[in-house]
Parts: structure tokens; sequence; C-alpha cells
């Protein structure tokens, strides 16, 4: 009988990382995978990128309709209530024995709470990283806490969640899906890109994406991504491609930024609402640095052998390479941390493609992982003291 393992997606970005491990579990026999969409590739807004996972050779098996949420914490939350709601009837309906949810997104809170109340044994990738910088720090290591199996990007985020009472036989550090797919898809050739794209990479380019950082107190995302933009102003012989925030509470204005920027400087700017995983690991082996507060800085862009500039505090805590700079979320920071990764050393320093989220052979853990591991010891699990009580 076949196992029927769920995959859950909310975004362009997890669905990226999740293809291919679901593409892989299509190939066994024994495995019938299902895709539910919801969030963000329902939102034309965002690129359609319910599009992506058809393109990728998957059915989409259900869509969940997630309400657009508006611009405060309030409607965040009330978005993903109304998730939780429609994703427990679907979930009932298909009857998955597993689902797999990657990361700490609202919606995948919402799924996970879901798929925990039906008992549902849910397989989390990506627990026990850090963000100071975002709610979404909470909200992963709930997840990990619904879930009873954790594929894991380094050693050290095993340990993690091995403390936060996993059993250590249910943690397998698989290494990053993201940096495998480096290194693993197949990529337009530059002429391909740009005529796709309709843009040159002729001068020094970076690839900007910015998130609101949620968690960040300090200052706010518009206030912070006026201080990116200014920054980028003092480069004027540097092109950028500029991709949309995630649907995130206060990200909606820096959509009318971007573009207002894009719109003055259309000689050199190109503003788009998502690259998608080809376009996307197309362009960094095309580009000369990253810039921005995304997770793919630090995770994925090691391993395509250039620089990141990762501004602010939103992804305080992860582990990160040398080839990382950190930066204030002001202009004379980040215009500093610009001017250093464009740097020959800084050049030189990435090009060594120094990423401790690699690992050969993530792939195939992964796979046997979700098809192999008995169900049996995924349902009832139990708390896993480090030190045993007294």
């Amino acid at each position: 009988m076949s196992r029927k393992v769920c995959f859950l997606t909310g975004t362009r970005a997890d669905w990226g990382l999740l293809s291919p491990i679901a593409r892989a579990l299509t190939a066994r026999p024994d495995v019938e995978v299902m895709v539910v969409a919801t969030n963000m590739h329902l939102d034309p807004r965002f690129g359609n990128t319910l599009a992506e996972i058809e393109e990728d050779g998957m059915k989409v098996t259900a869509t969940v309709k997630m309400p657009a949420a508006g611009d405060t914490p309030l409607d965040v939350a009330k978005a993903t209530a109304a998730c939780m709601d429609v994703m427990a009837g679907t979930l009932a309906r298909l009857a998955p024995d597993m689902v797999v949810i990657l990361g700490d997104r609202t919606e995948m809170l919402a799924a996970a709470s879901a798929a925990a109340i039906l008992r549902i044994p849910i397989v989390h990738i990506s627990g026990g990283e850090i963000s100071e910088g975002a709610i979404d720090d909470s909200i992963r290591h709930a997840i990990t806490k619904l879930s009873a199996l954790h594929l894991v990007s380094t050693q050290e985020y095993a340990r993690r969640v091995i403390a936060m009472g996993e059993s250590p036989d249910r943690v397998i550090n698989t290494g990053s899906i993201g940096v495998w797919n480096c290194f693993n898809s197949p990529l337009m050739s530059r002429s391909e890109l740009e005529a796709n794209l309709g843009f040159r990479f002729d001068s020094p380019t970076a690839i900007v994406t910015f998130h609101p950082a949620t968690a960040d107190d300090s200052s706010t995302a518009s206030t912070q991504f006026a201080a990116l933009l200014a920054a980028l102003e003092q480069f004027e012989h540097m092109k950028c491609i500029i991709t949309y925030p995630n649907n995130d509470a206060a990200g909606a204005p820096l959509i009318d930024m971007i573009e207002d920027f894009a719109a003055r400087h259309r000689n050199r700017v190109l503003a788009i609402p998502s690259l998608g995983r080809q376009r996307y690991f197309s362009a960094l082996a095309c580009a000369d640095l990253v810039i921005g507060n995304s997770s793919s800085g630090i995770i994925e862009v090691p391993s395509a052998g250039i620089p990141t500039v990762d501004i602010g505090i939103r992804q305080r805590g992860r582990i990160a390479g040398p080839s990382v700079v950190h930066c204030a979320a002001d202009t004379a920071g980040i215009a500093a941390a610009i001017k250093q990764a464009l740097g020959s050393g800084m050049r030189a320093v990435a090009a060594r493609k120094i990423n401790p989220y690699c690992n050969s052979d993530t792939l195939e853990r992964s796979v046997s992982a979700i098809a192999d591991t008995p169900l049996t010891t995924l349902v009832n699990k139990k708390f896993h003291d480090i030190i045993p009580l007294q």
C-alpha cells in the first residue's frame, strides 16, 4: 500500500526547496505524493506562483485560500486563523499518512496546528534555526514541537531540536535542500536569462530581496528599506534586480517603494515579483552579490560563490559562512557593506564557496527519511529529556 505524503506550500520560496524532494518521491512506487498550495501561491500580486508547481510536473491536489492579509499583525493573525479552518477540512478530506512542512511562516503554523489535531504526523524541514528579527523564529520552534520527524540543515540545529525535547532518532541532519538545489538545478544561459528578463548583466549586478523584520521594534520596515534604497543610490554604476517581499505585516508599502525606485532608474533596475527557482539560481550565476535580509542570502548564496550583504537583525542568530557581510539597517552601514562585498578580498573569500549548510546527499537523506521511517514510530511521541529526571 502506498504511503500518502502531502506537501504543504505557501510561497515561491518554500516550493523551490520542496520541489526536488516531492519529485523524487513521485518516482517511488510505494509513495503517493499530494501537493496542497495556499497563501502567496494564490495571490496574483506575487506572480501567480501556483503555475511554478505545475511547471515542475506536479499536480496541485488542492488549494486553500488564505485571505489577503492587511498590513498589521492583527490582519495576519486573522488570516492565519482562516487558513487553519480551511486547511483542517482539506487535510481531513485527503487523509494523508504524513504532511511535509518547511520553515516558519504563519500559513505553515496553521497547517501544522490542523495536522497535529487531526493526528497526522508532521515532517518538519529546517527546524532548530534562529532568526531573531522576525516572528518566524517563534513560529518555527512551535512547528518543531508539533512535528514528529525533523530534517535539519546542520548538526548544531539538530542539537537545538533535541534540546527542545525531540527524540534524537527522529532528528536527521540532511543539510540544506536549498544548497543541493544550487548544485543540481538546470540553469539558463546568460543570454537566455537576459532575453527572458529583458535585463543585461553588463555591469556589476546585485540581486536585492528585503522582507519586513517583524520582530524589530527599532524602526519600521519602510524606514529600513528606504535606507537600503538610499545606499543603492550611491552605487550608480551597479545594476539591481529587486524582488518583492513576502506578504508579511508591513510588507505592502515596500512594493510601491520598489516600483517607484525601478521607475526612476529604468536603465539599471529591474523590479520583479518573483524570479522563481530556475531564474533565481541562473541569476546568481551571473550576479556579483546579493543584498537584503532573506535567509537565502545566508543559506544558499554562499554556494553560488558570490558575497551576501545581510541587513539588520532579521536573520540574526543563523549560522553564516565567511562570505556573508552583516550590517546595520542604516544607509551608511549598508553602503559600507556593499563596498566591502564588491571588493576583491571578499570576492576571493566568496569564490571558495564555504557553506556550513552543504551536504552532498541531502536529497537522498530527505527522501529516505520521508518514505522509509515507520509510520508507527511517528505517532504518540514522547518528550526526550536531555538530563533524565531524578
